[in-house]
This record gives structure tokens, C-alpha cells and sequence, in this order.
């Protein structure tokens, strides 16, 4: 299991030098179209159905996707004021390295 503030840190600084996609309906787009470079998810989504689809559909990529426990913690790393279900990062910017350590878990 990767730990959380990695998958942060990921997120801050793809948000700072890449590109992001936030929320189910971007990310579902950016898996589908194959762009995601790593995907998360938050654990305490309700109704879990919003967000089941996306481990599956990133597996089907080869996307690596991981799991953070709060939507809160998520949407503010993603820098957004509110929680969100799920961020993909699209484009890695100075996250490389960081992605390729989590994606290796």
C-alpha cells in the first residue's frame, strides 16, 4: 500500500507543473481515452456506485490507481474547495518520478 502523502504530494505537484482531470466524469473521459498516468480515488464516496467503475476501467488501461481515504483531503490537494470523488492525472509535469514510484506498488 503506497502511502497517502505520496499520492498528495503527486497530485500537488502534477497540479503545478501537469495537468489534472477532477471529478468521475473527467476521469472516467481521461481513462477511457487512455491519458490518465495515475488515478485516485477517495474511500468515503457515497454511494459507492459513483466511483466503482473507475478501478475496473484503469485496470482495463493498465492505469495504475490507488486509494485515499478522504474526498476532503483529496479536493485540496487537487486545490479545489471542496472534496472530489476522484482525480487523474494527465499530465505528469515534475510528478514523473513520484507517479512511476506509486504506480509501481
Amino acid at each position: 500500500m503506497v502511502e497517502d502523502a505520496k499520492v498528495y504530494e503527486a497530485i500537488e505537484v502534477a497540479k503545478a507543473t501537469g495537468k489534472l482531470k477532477k471529478g468521475t466524469n473527467e476521469v472516467t473521459k481521461a481513462i477511457e481515452r487512455g491519458a490518465a498516468k495515475l488515478v485516485i480515488i477517495a474511500k468515503d464516496v457515497t454511494p459507492k456506485e459513483v466511483v466503482m467503475h473507475l478501478p475496473l476501467l484503469a485496470k482495463e488501461k493498465n492505469i495504475p490507481c490507488v486509494e485515499v481515504p478522504s474526498k476532503e483531503e483529496l479536493g485540496a490537494a487537487a486545490g479545489l474547495d471542496v472534496g472530489t470523488s476522484a482525480i487523474a492525472i494527465v499530465q505528469e509535469g515534475d510528478a514523473k518520478e513520484l507517479i512511476k514510484h506509486i504506480g509501481a506498488k
